[in-house]
């Protein structure tokens, strides 16, 4: 009796590893084993990139608040949480949005949460 091989799933596999790994630099993208430790390596630093960015932006938010705040004369911590006294629920997205580009109805909000 022949020896069975699972040769279709196999290459499969192996092709899909090395499909993902297209682009690399030399034997990253076409020796096996090396595309598939490359590969590993690069989908673990994704999916914390993905954490981070989140992260950064929130921060990036953070910081653009607390200028426009400043300028009003109060500071960031200040103005959360009047805002939270006031049950004023805007997240730090859409008010660092409308210090950058609205700054008028900003200066509105922070002048009703004085």
């Amino acid at each position: 009796m022949p020896r069975s091989v699972n040769a279709v799933a196999s290459r499969q596999r192996r092709k899909k590893i090395l499909k993902q790994a297209k682009g690399f630099y030399g034997k990253r993208k076409n020796v096996y084993t090396v595309a598939k430790n490359v590969l590993e390596k690069g989908l673990g630093y994704k999916f914390v990139g993905r954490k981070l960015k989140k992260r950064e932006y929130r921060s990036l938010w953070i910081v653009r608040i607390n200028a426009a705040v400043r300028a009003e004369g109060m500071s960031y911590s200040q103005f959360i949480g009047k805002l939270a006294a006031k049950d004023i629920t805007l997240n730090r997205k859409v008010l660092a949005d409308l210090a950058m580009n609205e700054p008028a109805s900003f200066t509105a909000l922070v002048a009703s949460v004085k």
